[in-house]
């Protein structure tokens, strides 16, 4: 069985992202990193370069966890919480892990799209986390 985390390198998502590493230690599952990205014009070499990097430290920082892992990084032009339900179903994933950012008290009456998205159409359980404040 695996976790199915989507990262972004933000606060959220790096809490997302320590939460889905202690729960796949803790389960004994492999955790699978997204980082999703729509590409196009707005993501030059530059960015992918920038992304590449930091998702390498990640892998670093799993690997000296000892914790079983993938991580990878599409740019396919999808929404990336289609890239999210897909691999948590084509991986057969006991549960998803998004961060959530928080929101001002107008903010609220919307919830991001993409979490929103995750959050009702996966077939698996989503867990959302917060950063600290």
């Amino acid at each position: 069985m695996s976790i199915v985390v989507g990262y972004v390198p933000t606060k959220e998502g790096r809490a997302a992202l320590r939460r889905a590493a202690d729960e796949a230690l803790l389960r004994k599952s492999k955790l699978i990193v997204i980082n999703s990205q729509r590409g196009g014009r707005d993501f030059d070499g530059d960015e992918a370069n920038r992304f590449e990097s930091e998702l390498s430290r990640i892998q670093g920082e799993l690997d000296e966890e000892g914790l079983e892992h993938e991580v990878r990084q599409l740019v396919r032009g999808n929404e990336p919480a289609e890239d999210l339900i897909a691999v948590a179903e084509e991986e057969n994933a006991e549960f998803i892990v998004i961060g959530l950012r928080r929101r001002t008290p107008v903010g609220k009456l919307i919830l991001g799209s993409n979490a929103q998205r995750i959050l009702l159409d996966a077939s698996c359980p989503v867990l959302a986390v917060k950063a600290d404040a």
